[in-house]
This record gives structure tokens, C-alpha cells and sequence, in this order.
């Protein structure tokens, strides 16, 4: 068989292997059985509620089994195909049935990404901070390239975005900027994203031409609904309001809407500037302080449930998750799961899903990878 359908089915027998542990396949094929037997029974729909969970659960379980039997047989039926056609020497059915593979694997992948959304909260909307680190202009322009990454990310997915917070950087860039991403499974997508990201370049602000090394921070968070209580001490609370102005200096508010919002007890800081009545800018913040608060939770008990605790750290060398090399060579290199990309304009206008899908698998097999960062 070919070496290149050969792949396509390795990749494919990968994507297969990690659906049916993340899904436990033995115990969810019983469960499946057991709500289709609930499904059954006539007295389901005394307590509408309930039935409803019981729907909800048993169409994502047949809708993932039936998906992943599906291309398990297409993939055997396919590679049937390719190896009588081997034999009859038809190589423009050979030709077709690879092409299909390569289909195949692609749809196996994004089953299995879509599988792996099953977070408590990954089915929502997302906020995404960036904030830039120490290095002045250098890093204030690092973390506007990266907020234009994340909103071209989200554009091709489809998804709305709202610019929620900007403050502009000195000279250039930004200090930092929240982003409301709407659309579904966006904080399922976007939350590998969280932490530090490292550029290496030539910097346009050198006149030496030097090499440079910036640093910037990504938060992501999920947006919460009304149905999530969180409980906030409004003595805990230190509230500040500032004139709001947008990028590049325009949209400059002639009072003082924008409004920021810090928890002492925890740290937390969320800002607001998006509207100019500072009473709905305040209600931003409170949603976004909650939805903050929340996703320490979401934290805290991945860490229990995993065993490890790994804490928000400062803005530079050691804590970064991905490097980003322009200069002397182009290459983007994530440092936990090995996933790289010798296309830097390419991951910077926003192709980041193999990032995302490579991280979101690595939560479910737990496997570390040793990764050397690049220089």
C-alpha cells in the first residue's frame, strides 16, 4: 500500500484511538443501552427536566459512537479498495481512494476535537485577554500582533468579536485587550491558549537592526450565564473609572466611562471601556470578574483531578508556552505538546487549530512531551 494511504489510515486509526479512550468506549456503549432503554419507558416524561437531561445525554453518546463506527468502516472499506486496485493496477482508483482517505482523516480529526469539547463550561463564549510584558515597546507591539492573531483565529471559525478593553501602548502596540469571542465551543477552542508567548525577530524599533526577545500573556476565560451563582463581597472589591479611548487614539470618551474592577482578595483585575454609559461598562466588569472567578474554579479542579498545580506565573523566561522565531529562521514551536509550524505568517493570521487540537489531546492523554525551546 501506498505510504502516503498508509498515513492518512495511522493518522486516522490515532484520532480513532483517543475518541474511544476519552469516551471510555466499553462504559458508553452500556450507558448508550441503558438510556435507550430509559428512552423506552413511557414514564420518562413525568419529570420533564429529567427527560431532557436524559435526551441530551443519550444523543451526544449515539451521535459520537455512530460517528466513530462510521469511520472505522469507511476506513477498512477504503483500505480494501486501495489494495484490490493495487492488485488490478488501477492506479486512477487508487489515486481516488487515498484522496478519500485524506478526507477521512480530516473528519476523524475534527470528530475528535469536537468529541474533546466536553468541558464543563466549553461550550461557551470566551474572553480573551493579552497583556504585554516587560520590554516596553517591543512587547506592546508582541501583544498586538497576538490580539490580531486570536481575532483572525475567531473570524475564520466564524465566530463575532468584540473588542471589550484596549489600552494603547506608549509608542506603539498595545499594554494590553479583552476580546469577547462569540460562538460555540469557543472557550472549548481557545483555552489551551492561556499563558505566556515568546517572539524572537529583528525589531522595526532597532535602528542596530539587533535580535530581540518580547514577551506576552495570554487569559482566556469562559463567559458565564445566569445559571452559574458566584458570589462576590462588594467590600472586596476596589472600583476605578478612567476616560476610555480606542486604538490608535480615536473614539477618545469626553468622561469617564471605562470602569475597572479589582478583587483584593485574589488579585483579579477586569476592565471594561466598550460602552459609554459607565453604568453598562460596570455590569461588564462584574459579568467579566465572575466569569474570571469561575474559570479559577474550572482550574482548581482540573489540577485536583489531575494531581498537578500549575500557577499563573510572571511574563518571561521559563513559564512560555509557545515560541514564534521570525528571525534568523521561521519557526513556531509549542513547548508542551512539540506541535510546530514553519509558517510564523500563517500562525499569525490566525491558523492555530493544530495548536489547539494537539493541546486539547494532550489533556486527555496526559502524556508530557520533553520540548527544547528554540533560540
Amino acid at each position: 500500500m501506498r505510504a502516503e494511504a498508509q498515513d492518512h489510515i495511522d493518522k486516522i486509526g490515532a484520532a480513532l484511538a483517543l475518541l474511544r479512550r476519552f469516551l471510555d468506549w466499553d462504559r458508553a456503549v452500556r450507558r448508550l443501552d441503558e438510556l435507550n432503554a430509559k428512552v423506552e419507558d413511557p414514564t420518562l416524561w413525568d419529570s420533564p427536566k429529567a427527560a431532557q437531561e436524559v435526551m441530551r445525554e443519550r444523543q451526544r453518546l449515539d451521535a459520537a459512537i455512530a460517528a466513530t463506527r462510521a469511520i472505522e468502516t469507511e476506513c477498512a472499506d477504503t483500505a480494501e479498495l486501495i489494495e484490490l486496485a493495487e492488485m488490478e493496477g488501477d492506479e486512477a482508483m487508487v489515486d481516488e481512494a487515498v484522496a478519500s482517505l485524506a478526507t477521512l482523516a480530516a473528519r476523524a480529526e475534527e470528530d475528535k476535537i469536537r468529541a474533546l469539547l466536553a468541558g464543563e463550561a466549553d461550550a461557551n463564549d470566551a474572553y480573551i485577554e493579552v497583556h504585554a510584558g516587560a520590554g516596553g515597546t517591543e512587547s506592546q507591539d508582541w501583544a498586538e500582533m497576538l490580539q490580531r492573531m486570536y481575532s483572525r483565529w475567531a473570524e475564520k471559525r466564524g465566530f463575532k468579536v468584540e473588542l471589550v478593553e484596549y489600552q494603547a501602548g506608549e509608542q506603539a502596540g498595545i499594554k494590553s485587550a479583552t476580546m469577547l469571542v462569540k460562538g460555540e465551543n469557543a472557550y472549548g477552542y481557545a483555552k489551551t491558549e492561556s499563558g505566556v508567548h515568546r517572539l524572537v525577530r529583528i525589531s522595526p524599533y532597532d535602528s542596530s537592526a539587533r535580535r530581540h526577545t518580547s514577551f506576552s500573556s495570554v487569559w482566556v476565560y469562559p463567559v458565564i450565564d445566569d445559571n452559574i451563582d458566584i458570589e462576590i463581597n462588594e467590600g472586596d472589591l476596589k472600583i476605578d473609572t478612567y476616560r476610555a479611548s480606542g486604538a490608535g487614539g480615536q473614539h477618545v470618551n469626553t468622561t469617564d466611562s471605562a470602569v475597572r474592577i479589582t478583587h483584593i482578595p485574589t488579585g483579579i483585575v477586569v476592565a471594561s471601556q466598550n460602552d459609554r454609559s459607565q453604568h453598562k461598562n460596570r455590569a461588564t466588569a462584574m459579568g467579566m470578574l465572575k466569569a474570571r472567578m469561575y474559570e479559577a474554579e474550572l482550574q482548581k479542579r482540573e489540577a485536583a483531578a489531575s494531581g498537578e498545580y500549575q500557577a499563573k506565573t510572571e511574563i518571561g523566561w521559563g513559564h512560555q508556552i509557545r515560541s514564534y522565531v521570525l528571525q534568523p529562521y521561521q519557526l513556531v514551536k509549542d513547548l508542551r505538546t512539540g506541535v510546530t509550524s514553519t509558517a510564523p505568517g500563517d500562525v499569525l493570521d490566525g491558523a492555530l487549530d493544530p495548536f489547539m487540537a494537539a493541546a486539547l489531546s494532550q489533556k486527555v492523554t496526559g502524556e508530557k512531551v520533553e520540548v527544547e525551546d528554540i533560540d
